[in-house]
């Protein structure tokens, strides 16, 4: 039988090229489980919806109600008219000693062949607010790590950053890694660099314990070095965003041609306005 979940070991790369560069790379861990099978996931350990030093909640995502994660998400890809009677795959930091903080996770969607149709992007911010991002490719291609997936920005993330312009995914996955990488845009160009990624093995308990023997404060490290960087780039002068209300509703459905045509609408009112 396919494993029901795998543990990730790798890191998180951040770069910020303008208007100074600020650069880091940390090591993590995180997990991705199969959604039909997470009663299988009791291990010593790690466990989802119990009380294990590394666990995950599934009140931690989705609807934020602890209902069914697989039910939840398919609703919302028939919504859409996506394909959604095949896996879906959630990858994620857990929780350790009982605290987490996402900043970003990913629900991979397949079709019943087993082909990447659609990525939802659950994006948190220090502020308690939360995004989804609905993404695809195309004309509903397969996704693969030649597909750009692009998401008009929506939601207030860093104090550094406007809520304006787009990100670019890219995912690329192998038998033995993962990887995914988000390119944010402003209207200038490039501005932020960030990536995860690193080596996937089958979650076991040997696996987690090591990966928790290296990383006992995993959460408390994503969480502090977060405000570690923010008061880096507040001393180097970086200008300051006020937080502006979250977006209503929380998840959006955005297709690679309606975010290209929001870039034409953006750049014909500031021509307007000139």
């Amino acid at each position: 039988m396919a494993a029901a979940a795998y543990l990730l070991r790798g890191q998180v790369m951040h770069s910020r090229l303008r208007p100074v560069m600020n650069h880091f790379v940390y090591p993590v861990f995180c997990v991705r489980i199969n959604l039909a099978r997470l009663k299988e996931l009791r291990g010593r350990w790690f466990g989802v919806d119990c009380r294990r030093l590394v666990s995950v909640q599934t009140r931690d995502y989705g609807p934020r109600d602890g209902s069914d994660l697989l039910h939840w998400i398919r609703d919302v890809l028939r919504e859409h008219d996506l394909p959604h009677d095949g896996e879906v795959w959630l990858q994620t930091f857990p929780r350790v000693l009982g605290f987490v903080f996402n900043p970003v996770s990913f629900w991979y969607c397949h079709d019943t062949a087993g082909d990447l149709r659609a990525v939802l992007a659950e994006v948190n911010n220090t502020f308690g607010d939360t995004h989804r991002y609905l993404l695809v490719a195309h004309a509903g291609a397969v996704i693969d790590e030649h597909t750009p997936l692009l998401a008009r920005k929506l939601m207030h993330v860093s104090p550094f950053c406007a809520v304006a312009g787009h990100y670019q995914f890219r995912l690329r996955d192998t038998e033995n890694t993962a990887f995914v990488g988000i390119d944010y845009f402003d209207e200038a160009g490039l501005l932020i660099k960030t990536a995860i990624g690193g080596h996937k093995q089958l979650l076991s308990d040997a696996t987690m314990w090591r990966a928790l023997l290296a990383q006992p404060l995993l959460t408390i490290g994503v969480f502090s070095k977060i405000h570690w960087q923010a008061l880096k780039l507040w001393c180097k002068k970086v200008p300051f965003f006020r937080q502006p209300l979250a977006p209503e509703p929380n998840l959006s459905f955005q297709t690679p041609l309606s975010v290209q045509a929001s870039f034409v609408n953006d750049r014909n009112l500031e021509e307007r306005s000139s």
